[in-house]
């Protein structure tokens, strides 16, 4: 049957095909708060002209929040034969207060209206996300601040470089969040003009109040070009590519949680809640959430760089190619709001096993550098004949099977005569992590006292450093959990 919505140029509906490629009622229907928001707000400008009656605002207005509860409720039919969510609420409102209905659409298009709808989603989405981000960065921290002294490998090239604290990793990607949550709010600080307005591309002849409607509806200002209204999506396209650098973040961080709960590493264990069995081996935990988020990267960039494609070769202005922005924008930021849970669960449950940490982070001559450091600072020799030197010394404990740690004062001279029993001090991985007190580095105090700055940022109230614990077992943590 014809859609009645088109107006009297059509005099047949159409193939069943064009039904199918054009309709997108099956995922645009979840802009409906958004759209009936920006319908009430249009109304009222209308009103307030004098365009529109005040009578047939209030009908508008009142059948509007009828609409509105009936889909919350889930009575509400949505027909494809009216193709979007626009077309849909409209022909709702007209069986429920006849022609007044037909007056909402004055001085506005299904171009600026869309645009308006997907930017209020956009800017709500948003918003949630960045809760989120700054939920997982709560609960880094707090992580990162109960894990202060805990000692663990740092890698460069996946191989054991240095050690440093496993407070400092966690706050790594505090940091990154961090960015993340910055480059958000940047796209919804430029995302918030608001299209309502720009009818198709040309504006209206209307005495219409944009300021109005966009005050209504939270934007900071109208958007100053119709042309650019209707046909820009940057916001998505901007929000997209803040998405796909926050997924990267999770992915990474994702793929540490796999390596450190793998029985090579056994550096944490996930809880029950984020790992799953097998179906053949009884002994397997896989770390399965962990997986999925690493994997999540994929259909978020894809997103953006789908939408990227779509728009690159469009002209002024509004071309029906856009419909495709909504469908992967949608998957992609559901994507990242489910990755963010996800990990969020993941580090407020996981143990850390400090033994096993301390362990590995004593293996492969981590505190090298530090020897080189303390014949630069001690001896005064030139940092390169200092890293010749501790080379020969890692050598020498190659040969005699020992760590660093191991060899004794006479095999030290055996290199060189100018080392003094000074340097067993320098050795042990608590120094080096210790040692390491220049702004941004591993220290524990250091780490406490970023813990107490970013709990300050984020919560909004002042927290002081709290006080390093005391050494137990010399120095080497109590291998217990956390």
């Amino acid at each position: 049957m014809s859609n009645k919505m088109w107006g009297g140029r059509f005099s047949t509906g159409p193939d069943a095909i064009m039904e199918e490629i054009n309709a997108s009622i099956g995922f645009d229907q979840r802009l409906y708060r958004q759209d009936i928001a920006g319908s009430i707000a249009h109304a009222t400008m209308l009103a307030e002209t004098g365009i529109l009656t005040q009578t047939d605002r209030d009908a508008i207005v009142a059948g509007l929040t009828e609409v509105l509860a009936e889909i919350e409720a889930g009575t509400f039919t949505f027909s494809r034969a009216l193709e979007d969510i626009h077309m849909n609420v409209e022909s709702r409102l007209r069986e429920k207060i006849g022609d007044a209905a037909g007056r909402l659409h004055t001085a506005r298009s299904r171009n600026d209206q869309v645009a308006t709808d997907f930017k209020l989603y956009v800017r709500d989405t948003i918003d949630t996300l960045v809760i989120q981000v700054t939920t997982l960065q709560l609960a880094l921290v707090n992580r990162a601040e109960a894990e202060a002294e805990t000692i663990m490998p740092g890698f460069t090239h996946l191989q054991s470089a240095q050690p440093v604290t496993f407070g400092h990793h966690l706050l790594a990607y505090v940091e990154m969040l961090g960015r993340d949550a910055g480059r958000l709010l940047d796209a919804r600080k430029r995302l918030n003009e608001s299209p309502l307005g720009s009818a198709a591309l040309a504006g209206t002849p209307y005495p219409i109040d944009r300021d109005r409607t966009a005050e209504q509806l939270g934007f900071d200002r109208p958007t100053a070009n119709s042309l650019d209204a209707v046909s820009d999506r940057d916001f998505i396209l901007e929000t997209l590519a803040a998405a796909s650098i926050c997924a990267m973040h999770l992915s990474r961080f994702a793929e540490e949680m796999v390596i450190w709960s793998s029985a090579q590493f056994g550096f944490v264990r996930l809880s029950d809640k984020f790992t799953t069995g097998s179906s053949i081996m009884p002994q397997k935990r896989n770390p399965d959430a962990a997986e999925l988020v690493r994997a999540k990267i994929g259909r978020i960039l894809g997103a953006l760089t789908s939408l990227i494609v779509v728009m690159k070769g469009l002209p002024l202005a509004y071309s029906k190619d856009m419909q495709e922005d909504k469908e992967v924008a949608f998957d992609a930021l559901d994507s990242l709001s489910l990755s963010l849970a996800a990990m969020t669960g993941m580090v407020s449950d996981m143990t850390a096993n400090r033994e096993r940490m301390r362990a590995s982070a004593s293996a492969g001559f981590s505190t090298a550098t530090d020897i080189a450091d303390w014949l630069v600072r001690e001896v005064n020799i030139p940092f390169r004949d200092a890293h010749h030197i501790t080379g020969q010394i890692v050598a020498l404990a190659e040969q005699k099977d020992c760590g660093l740690e191991g060899l004794t004062i006479e095999d030290f001279k055996s290199v060189d005569s100018r080392i003094d029993s000074r340097i067993h001090k320098v050795v042990t991985v608590e120094a080096s992590v210790a040692a390491r007190q220049s702004y941004g580095g591993t220290a524990p105090a250091n780490v406490l006292a970023q813990a107490a700055r970013w709990k300050t940022i984020l919560t909004g109230e002042a927290h002081e450093p709290r006080p390093l614990a005391k050494k137990k077992h010399g120095g080497h943590g109590d291998g217990g959990v956390e």
